[in-house]
This record gives C-alpha cells, structure tokens and sequence, in this order.
C-alpha cells in the first residue's frame, strides 16, 4: 500500500514516519525469536556489550531464513522505493538488541554521515525503515529522533571510538542541544510490529536501557541503487557490496513462515 499524500508531507517535513502495528503479533513474535537465535550464534557479525550481551547482529538476512524475508518485504521495501523514486539495494542490515538492564547506548549521529564518510556514498539517497520487534515504551530505550533536523544536510561530528563497541561519527551536545530548540525531541513508541521509516540525515540516539524490558529493533538501510558505495573501507557484511536491486516478496511471505514453524512444531 503506497504512502499517502499526508505521510509523504510528514516525512518531508519530519524526516521520519510511524506506522504503528504494521506487522501481526504473530510475524512479530517470529522475529523476535529469529533475533533470539541469531544473538546465540558465534559469529563475527554479532557485536556484544561490555557485559556480554549482544549488542547487534549485521546481516542476518544472509543466514537467517526470518529476517531474510523480512529484508525483502513489500511493506518495507515499497515505502522506501516510493520516496526515493527507484529500486533499492542492502546497504546495510542489523538487529539491534538493547538487552534489559544491560542495553547499552547509541549516541547521538546522523547514518549519512557515517556513509558518507566511511563508505563514500555520494548522495543522501538512502533511509533506515525499521520494525520493532518487542514493545517499544518511554522505558526501555527508545529511539529519539530530533523532527526536522534532516534539512540541516550533513552536520560535523567525531569519530567515537571509545562510548561503546561500535564506532560512530557523533554530534557534539551543543549541536543537538541547538537542533532540539528548533525541533524538540520525539520518541517514537509502540507494540512489537510497528514500524518507523526515517531519513538517513535525520539526527537520532537511544539512551541505556535499565528496565528489566527487551528492546529489539531490525533495521534495513536501503539506498537507491544508483547511489551505492564508492569505497570498501568496512567489512562486506557491514557496508554491502552487493547493488543488485531487491525484489519484493509476497505480503505474506512471513505469515507463511509462521504457519511452517507451527506445523512443524505439532
């Protein structure tokens, strides 16, 4: 189902758009046991915390039959398409855990400019589009976006190496604390299925997570297949090198892998 007229206006306007409750409890629920298994896993894709628990897994549509087909699903590939006027490539996959008690956080930064900077992406022709996996509330370490700052193009930032396992380009707080007194500051909550679709220049962090409450979050970096990476400083499972535009899968395409998991369990 295309954007409407209003959507595309707030998105435009805002940098981002919330649609609450777009997957059933159901594919939720399959991919939050998709995460579960793939954070068990020892592999080199998947980031911890100081404490040991993951942090992230990047590219888990590639060994991960769940979030596979959730890399190719129309209700997150269309949207994308529609905004950014073409087909899109994979440029970069992740499930991002923000563990209760032990979630670490993500600074603030906008992900063009990490793109920009590390991968040579020419153009901001690119978006995150996301699905919360669990509940996401005011508690457990929402994201918190800054509305509008993605007008600002791209803004100075620091390499931090040394905040948290992964390095980011991050804003300095007087920058944020200017964008904020033009913006405000948002935090975008909801059930497990819904999903939030923002510029890659919108200004964006999540705070610790200190609830005793899961937070789980898949994230597709989509970018137009003209605009692809110049350079290949990261590793291909980071940045991906493979530009071949994504084909949309069935609507149902989840469902049906629920309906598999539940006849194979009888």
């Amino acid at each position: 189902m295309p954007l409407s007229d209003k959507e595309l206006k707030q998105f435009d306007e805002e940098g981002y758009v919330f649609f609450p409750g777009k997957f059933s409890p159901e594919e939720a629920a399959l991919l939050k046991q998709e995460a579960e298994t793939v954070y068990a896993m020892d592999r080199k894709e998947v980031w911890r915390e100081s404490s040991g628990v993951a942090r992230t897994a990047f590219a888990a549509h590639r060994y991960n039959e769940g979030f596979r087909r959730l890399g190719a699903h129309p209700r997150l590939i269309k949207p994308v398409e529609q905004v950014i006027g073409g087909p899109v490539y994979m440029h970069q996959y992740k499930v991002n855990a923000k563990a209760a008690f032990d979630g670490e956080v993500w600074q603030w930064h906008q992900d063009y400019g990490t793109w920009k900077r590390d991968d040579e992406m020419p153009e901001p022709r690119a978006m995150n589009i996301a699905v919360f996996l669990d509940d996401v509330t005011a508690a457990n370490g929402p994201l918190l976006f800054i509305p509008g700052s993605h007008k600002m193009g791209v803004i100075d930032a620091g390499h931090d190496l040394e905040t948290t396992s992964y390095p980011l380009w991050t804003l300095d707080r007087d920058k944020v604390a200017e964008l904020a007194e033009r913006g405000g500051c948002v935090a975008p909550t909801g059930v497990a299925g819904s999903m939030v679709m923002f510029s890659s220049l919108l200004v964006h962090a999540s705070p610790a997570n200190i609830s005793p409450l899961d937070r789980t979050i898949a994230y597709l970096s989509l970018c137009h297949v003209d605009n692809h990476i110049r350079a290949y400083n990261r590793e291909e499972w980071i940045a991906h090198r493979d530009f071949t535009p994504i084909e949309a899968l069935k609507d149902d395409c989840l469902a049906e892998l629920v309906a598999e998991r539940q006849h194979a369990a009888e």
